[in-house]
């Protein structure tokens, strides 16, 4: 599956009366509730012995991409507009792959083209 057929499915189970503001406030409400379920589900697994459950954490992170395909939606993006912007900034910021030296004196500014 191609990431924009993902998220064309996905917003079928959008909520319809939303206007595209509300659409843009329950996506990134969304996207930090579902991560904190991932890193919970992670947290208790290395600070209080928790089995990994690796299948409910594979669904939160589905919950996840749910609402990274709302928030895309209400900017008027594509999921995969959003993961080429994402690589090409890495590109740039890493061109010959992860270097700890520029991962430490990075400037985000010249990550943002506005």
């Amino acid at each position: 599956m191609k990431a924009n057929d993902y998220q064309k499915q996905a917003l079928r189970t959008l909520n319809p009366s939303l206007s595209k503001s509300e659409v843009l406030i329950n996506g990134v409400m969304g996207l930090c509730g579902e991560s904190g379920e991932v890193i919970d589900l992670v947290k208790k697994h290395l600070a209080q012995g928790h089995e990994l459950n690796r299948e409910k954490l594979a669904k939160e992170l589905g919950d996840v991409a749910w609402y990274l395909a709302e928030t895309a939606y209400a900017l008027d993006y594509d999921l995969e507009s959003i993961f080429q912007m994402n690589l090409d900034k890495l590109a740039q910021r890493y061109p010959d792959g992860f270097e700890k030296e520029k991962s430490m004196n990075r400037n985000d500014e010249t990550d943002y083209v506005k």
